[in-house]
C-alpha cells in the first residue's frame, strides 16, 4: 500500500469515527429534548385546558342575547 492510500485511509476512518461521534451526540440530545419536551406538557397541559374552557364559557357568554338592565339580575 502506498503512503498516499494509507493517509486518505487514515483521513477517511478519522472522518468516519467523527462524523459517528456527531451522530450519536445528536441522537442524545434528541431523547433529552423528548423528555423536556414531555415535562412541558405535564406542566402547562393543565393551564391550557383551563384557559381553553374560560374562552369556550367566554364564547358562549358572547353568542348569548344581552340581558335586560331594567329587569333586574
Amino acid at each position: 500500500m502506498t503512503t498516499t492510500a494509507l493517509v486518505w485511509l487514515v483521513v477517511g476512518l478519522l472522518s468516519l469515527v467523527a462524523v459517528l461521534a456527531v451522530l450519536i451526540a445528536l441522537i442524545r440530545h434528541l431523547f433529552v429534548l423528548g423528555r423536556a419536551a414531555g415535562r412541558f406538557q405535564d406542566e402547562v397541559g393543565p393551564l391550557t385546558r383551563e384557559i381553553g374552557e374560560l374562552a369556550d364559557s367566554a364564547s358562549d357568554r358572547s353568542h348569548r342575547p344581552p340581558r335586560d338592565p331594567e329587569s333586574g339580575p
